[in-house]
């Protein structure tokens, strides 16, 4: 592959920028009014603007899918085919987070069938957990790409070429993700009911 390194040094730049100003909307900032379905994709597709224009091939959201979440009982039906906070707090976690898990995985995480206060609580940790790992993110994309960037601080893994900046994004977000199914596997057992450790096979 054959790359510019000071457009990708450029594109890495306003991407860290965008990253770090970039934050999910507050509890209260969410309306409350009651949306419909149109209303409530165009909401998201604001709210989840962190995908380049390159990438925007499909939508970020569609009828079909949320129709689909409620179907499964990711999140709760609409009043009267109107959404409010609650419904667009439940769509704005499983859309952030249904980029590295599959939505089978997402049901213990955002549980249904408990009260508002606690769907507010769980929303309010997911955004202060997602603006840390964004900071945490471009922090590590800094190091890595220290060569590129004509950072002093490095990783071990660094490099100036951006092809192998590639892999190594792509070789971390595996990691990540497998991580992220292994903890949610573990949750609720432990070595008296279920739970094992094993050494061959991680």
């Amino acid at each position: 592959m054959a790359y510019d390194k000071a457009l990708i040094a450029g594109k890495l730049r306003r991407w860290e920028k965008y990253l770090q100003s970039y934050r999910l909307p507050l509890w209260d900032a969410i309306p409350d009014l009651g949306l419909y379905m149109e209303q409530v994709i165009s909401l998201l597709e604001g709210y989840l603007d962190y995908l380049p224009p390159e990438l925007k091939e499909e939508q970020i959201i569609t009828a079909a899918a949320i129709n689909n979440y409620v179907r499964k009982k990711i999140m709760p039906e609409p009043v009267k085919k109107k959404y409010y906070r609650v419904h667009i707090a439940y769509l704005i976690m499983i859309c952030t987070l249904k980029q590295s898990l599959s939505i089978n995985t997402l049901q213990p995480m955002i549980p249904m069938g408990i009260p508002e206060e606690q769907v507010r609580e769980i929303y309010d940790s997911f955004v202060r957990r997602h603006h840390a790992a964004a900071e945490y993110f471009v922090g590590q994309v800094r190091m890595a790409a220290g060569g590129i960037l004509d950072h002093k601080d490095t990783a071990p893994f660094s490099t100036d070429e951006p092809s192998e900046l590639v892999v190594s994004a792509a070789i971390i977000g595996g990691f990540s993700r497998l991580l992220a199914q292994k903890l949610l596997l573990l949750d609720g057992k432990d070595l008296t009911n279920g739970g094992s450790i094993e050494v061959r096979n991680p």
